[in-house]
């Protein structure tokens, strides 16, 4: 069993992933929701780009969120 300090460091590790994760939920959830709100609105009537407008959107604001910061 690890101990909680160990899960601590863990915790807050800024590993590429776990920055994506951030990213994904909170500076970008503006533009997560109106994909995922495109998604659930269209999800029945499946059709290429139904959605590519918001997904690019999204898309972009995760990888400006995600550059490196030398």
């Amino acid at each position: 069993m690890s101990s909680p300090a160990a899960a601590s460091t863990i915790t807050s590790s800024t590993s590429p992933l776990r920055r994506l994760a951030v990213h994904s939920t909170t500076t970008c959830a503006t533009q997560a929701s109106a994909y995922g709100k495109c998604i659930m609105a269209t999800y029945t009537d499946v059709r290429k780009d139904v959605c590519k407008d918001e997904f690019e959107k999204f898309g972009k604001c995760v990888r400006e969120a995600m550059k490196r910061k030398w």
